[in-house]
Protein backbone atom coordinates (compact mmCIF):
# COMPACT_ATOMS: atom_id res chain seq x y z
CA UNK A 1 0.00 0.00 0.00
CA UNK A 2 1.36 3.51 -1.34
CA UNK A 3 -0.79 5.80 0.79
CA UNK A 4 0.68 7.09 3.90
CA UNK A 5 0.60 9.80 5.72
CA UNK A 6 2.80 12.19 3.93
CA UNK A 7 0.65 11.92 1.09
CA UNK A 8 -2.09 13.79 3.16
CA UNK A 9 0.44 16.67 4.63
CA UNK A 10 1.29 16.95 0.91
CA UNK A 11 -2.83 18.46 0.58
CA UNK A 12 -2.07 20.88 3.50
CA UNK A 13 -1.52 24.33 0.73
CA UNK A 14 -4.94 22.86 -0.68
CA UNK A 15 -6.60 23.99 2.92
CA UNK A 16 -8.16 26.86 1.50
CA UNK A 17 -9.58 25.48 -1.56
CA UNK A 18 -11.14 23.20 0.53
CA UNK A 19 -12.53 25.56 2.70
CA UNK A 20 -14.09 27.50 -0.35
CA UNK A 21 -15.58 24.40 -1.52
CA UNK A 22 -17.38 23.79 2.07
CA UNK A 23 -18.21 27.44 2.14
CA UNK A 24 -20.15 27.00 -1.68
CA UNK A 25 -21.57 23.58 -0.79
CA UNK A 26 -23.29 24.99 1.87
CA UNK A 27 -24.10 27.94 -0.05
CA UNK A 28 -25.63 25.74 -2.54
CA UNK A 29 -27.47 23.88 -0.48
CA UNK A 30 -28.85 26.50 2.15
CA UNK A 31 -30.13 28.09 -1.11
CA UNK A 32 -31.22 25.09 -2.41
CA UNK A 33 -33.52 24.11 0.75
CA UNK A 34 -34.61 27.81 1.29
CA UNK A 35 -36.03 28.14 -2.22
CA UNK A 36 -37.56 24.83 -2.26
CA UNK A 37 -39.66 25.02 0.50
CA UNK A 38 -40.83 28.33 -0.97
CA UNK A 39 -41.36 27.15 -4.27
CA UNK A 40 -42.71 23.57 -2.88
CA UNK A 41 -45.16 24.94 -0.12
CA UNK A 42 -46.60 26.70 -3.40
CA UNK A 43 -46.48 23.53 -5.40
CA UNK A 44 -48.10 21.58 -2.38
CA UNK A 45 -51.00 24.62 -2.03
CA UNK A 46 -51.53 23.97 -5.91
CA UNK A 47 -51.84 19.66 -5.40
CA UNK A 48 -54.70 20.35 -2.41
CA UNK A 49 -56.53 22.78 -4.65
CA UNK A 50 -59.72 22.20 -5.78
CA UNK A 51 -58.93 23.67 -9.14
CA UNK A 52 -58.24 20.82 -11.49
CA UNK A 53 -55.38 23.02 -13.50
CA UNK A 54 -53.72 23.99 -10.74
CA UNK A 55 -53.69 20.41 -9.57
CA UNK A 56 -52.05 19.69 -13.08
CA UNK A 57 -49.53 22.41 -13.17
CA UNK A 58 -48.23 20.72 -9.79
CA UNK A 59 -48.05 17.32 -10.69
CA UNK A 60 -46.59 17.71 -14.22
CA UNK A 61 -43.72 19.87 -12.15
CA UNK A 62 -43.24 17.10 -9.44
CA UNK A 63 -43.33 14.09 -12.43
CA UNK A 64 -41.04 15.96 -14.81
CA UNK A 65 -38.83 16.64 -11.74
CA UNK A 66 -38.19 13.77 -10.09
CA UNK A 67 -37.93 11.78 -12.99
CA UNK A 68 -35.03 13.46 -14.56
CA UNK A 69 -31.41 13.54 -13.24
CA UNK A 70 -30.31 16.63 -10.70
CA UNK A 71 -27.39 16.19 -13.51
CA UNK A 72 -29.48 16.75 -16.50
CA UNK A 73 -31.29 19.65 -14.84
CA UNK A 74 -28.24 21.06 -14.35
CA UNK A 75 -26.59 21.08 -17.80
CA UNK A 76 -29.71 22.26 -19.04
CA UNK A 77 -29.77 25.29 -17.36
CA UNK A 78 -26.40 26.32 -17.60
CA UNK A 79 -25.90 25.53 -21.07
CA UNK A 80 -29.63 26.23 -22.56
CA UNK A 81 -30.36 29.73 -21.50
CA UNK A 82 -27.17 31.07 -23.59
CA UNK A 83 -28.75 29.50 -26.32
CA UNK A 84 -32.72 30.17 -25.90
CA UNK A 85 -32.71 33.58 -24.17
CA UNK A 86 -29.20 35.03 -24.31
CA UNK A 87 -28.88 34.84 -20.66
CA UNK A 88 -25.68 32.75 -19.46
CA UNK A 89 -25.57 31.46 -15.98
CA UNK A 90 -22.26 31.58 -13.81
CA UNK A 91 -21.85 28.01 -12.85
CA UNK A 92 -22.59 28.69 -8.99
CA UNK A 93 -25.94 30.27 -9.84
CA UNK A 94 -26.77 27.41 -12.39
CA UNK A 95 -26.26 25.26 -9.73
CA UNK A 96 -28.42 26.81 -7.06
CA UNK A 97 -30.71 27.47 -9.59
CA UNK A 98 -30.95 23.60 -10.04
CA UNK A 99 -30.80 22.76 -6.64
CA UNK A 100 -33.94 24.77 -5.94
CA UNK A 101 -35.78 23.83 -8.47
CA UNK A 102 -35.03 20.59 -8.04
CA UNK A 103 -35.49 20.08 -4.63
CA UNK A 104 -39.22 22.08 -4.75
CA UNK A 105 -40.41 19.34 -6.10
CA UNK A 106 -39.75 16.78 -3.10
CA UNK A 107 -40.52 19.51 -0.54
CA UNK A 108 -44.09 20.15 -2.00
CA UNK A 109 -44.59 16.27 -1.38
CA UNK A 110 -43.20 16.86 2.63
CA UNK A 111 -44.93 19.86 3.09
CA UNK A 112 -48.14 18.08 1.26
CA UNK A 113 -48.20 15.08 3.55
CA UNK A 114 -47.48 17.33 6.84
CA UNK A 115 -50.46 19.49 5.66
CA UNK A 116 -52.31 16.22 5.62
CA UNK A 117 -51.60 14.89 9.03
CA UNK A 118 -53.16 17.62 10.19
CA UNK A 119 -56.75 16.48 12.21
CA UNK A 120 -59.25 17.38 9.54
CA UNK A 121 -61.41 18.21 12.15
CA UNK A 122 -59.24 21.34 12.55
CA UNK A 123 -60.35 22.37 9.21
CA UNK A 124 -63.98 22.39 9.91
CA UNK A 125 -63.69 23.62 13.24
CA UNK A 126 -61.70 26.70 11.78
CA UNK A 127 -64.37 27.42 8.65
CA UNK A 128 -66.82 27.08 11.16
CA UNK A 129 -66.05 30.06 13.51
CA UNK A 130 -65.99 31.67 10.09
CA UNK A 131 -62.47 32.10 8.88
CA UNK A 132 -61.81 31.38 5.36
CA UNK A 133 -59.86 29.11 3.62
CA UNK A 134 -56.82 30.86 3.30
CA UNK A 135 -56.69 32.31 7.26
CA UNK A 136 -57.07 28.49 8.32
CA UNK A 137 -54.46 27.38 6.13
CA UNK A 138 -52.28 30.43 7.04
CA UNK A 139 -52.99 30.48 11.03
CA UNK A 140 -54.42 27.17 11.99
CA UNK A 141 -52.97 24.25 9.87
CA UNK A 142 -49.97 25.42 8.03
CA UNK A 143 -48.43 26.00 11.41
CA UNK A 144 -49.00 22.43 12.62
CA UNK A 145 -48.10 21.28 9.40
CA UNK A 146 -44.60 22.66 9.51
CA UNK A 147 -43.94 21.35 13.14
CA UNK A 148 -44.77 17.87 11.80
CA UNK A 149 -42.65 18.19 8.84
CA UNK A 150 -39.42 20.02 10.57
CA UNK A 151 -37.26 16.36 10.47
CA UNK A 152 -38.27 15.40 7.57
CA UNK A 153 -36.97 18.51 5.72
CA UNK A 154 -33.81 18.31 7.88
CA UNK A 155 -32.99 15.06 6.33
CA UNK A 156 -34.05 16.30 3.00
CA UNK A 157 -31.48 19.52 3.55
CA UNK A 158 -28.84 16.38 4.77
CA UNK A 159 -29.70 14.81 1.10
CA UNK A 160 -29.25 18.28 -0.76
CA UNK A 161 -25.82 18.59 0.88
CA UNK A 162 -24.77 15.12 -1.09
CA UNK A 163 -25.99 16.13 -3.77
CA UNK A 164 -24.32 19.27 -4.64
CA UNK A 165 -21.50 16.90 -5.38
CA UNK A 166 -23.58 16.43 -8.94
CA UNK A 167 -22.83 20.18 -9.56
CA UNK A 168 -19.61 19.59 -10.42
CA UNK A 169 -20.24 18.84 -13.79
CA UNK A 170 -20.91 22.46 -14.47
CA UNK A 171 -18.00 23.46 -12.57
CA UNK A 172 -19.60 24.56 -9.56
CA UNK A 173 -16.70 24.98 -7.24
CA UNK A 174 -18.49 22.63 -3.91
CA UNK A 175 -16.20 20.20 -2.68
CA UNK A 176 -16.28 17.50 -5.18
CA UNK A 177 -15.50 20.19 -7.48
CA UNK A 178 -12.21 21.44 -5.65
CA UNK A 179 -11.57 17.87 -5.20
CA UNK A 180 -10.78 17.20 -8.31
CA UNK A 181 -8.63 20.28 -8.93
CA UNK A 182 -6.62 19.36 -5.98
CA UNK A 183 -6.11 15.85 -7.90
CA UNK A 184 -4.93 17.94 -10.90
CA UNK A 185 -2.56 20.08 -8.92
CA UNK A 186 -0.71 17.28 -6.71
CA UNK A 187 -0.92 14.70 -8.91
CA UNK A 188 -3.04 12.50 -6.31
CA UNK A 189 -5.97 10.18 -6.79
CA UNK A 190 -6.71 8.57 -3.28
CA UNK A 191 -5.47 11.02 -0.75
CA UNK A 192 -7.51 14.08 -2.05
CA UNK A 193 -10.65 12.01 -2.21
CA UNK A 194 -10.40 10.57 1.35
CA UNK A 195 -10.41 14.08 2.49
CA UNK A 196 -13.65 15.03 0.48
CA UNK A 197 -15.40 11.73 2.09
CA UNK A 198 -14.39 12.86 5.73
CA UNK A 199 -15.75 16.77 4.83
CA UNK A 200 -19.20 15.10 3.56
CA UNK A 201 -19.27 13.32 6.66
CA UNK A 202 -18.72 15.86 9.35
CA UNK A 203 -21.12 18.14 7.85
CA UNK A 204 -23.35 15.50 7.31
CA UNK A 205 -23.17 13.76 10.75
CA UNK A 206 -23.15 16.53 12.64
CA UNK A 207 -25.82 18.06 10.99
CA UNK A 208 -28.06 14.78 11.40
CA UNK A 209 -27.67 14.84 15.29
CA UNK A 210 -28.38 18.35 15.64
CA UNK A 211 -31.74 17.42 13.58
CA UNK A 212 -31.86 14.32 15.99
CA UNK A 213 -31.29 16.32 19.23
CA UNK A 214 -34.52 18.89 17.99
CA UNK A 215 -36.19 16.15 17.40
CA UNK A 216 -36.40 14.65 20.72
CA UNK A 217 -37.12 18.66 21.84
CA UNK A 218 -40.37 18.38 20.18
CA UNK A 219 -41.55 14.85 21.02
CA UNK A 220 -41.00 16.51 24.82
CA UNK A 221 -42.88 19.53 24.12
CA UNK A 222 -45.70 17.09 22.58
Amino acid sequence: MNLSIENFLALQEFIPMFLQGIKNTLLLSIIGIFFGIILGMILSLFRLSRFRILRGISLIYLEFFRCTPLMVQAFFIFFAPPELFGIKFSPFYAGAIAMSLNSAAYVSEIIRSGINSVDKGQMEASRSLGLSYGKTMRYVIIPQAVKNILPTLGNEFVAIIKETSTLTVIGAAEVMYTTDRVKASSFQTTAPIIVAMVIYFVITFTLSRVIAYFERRMKVSD
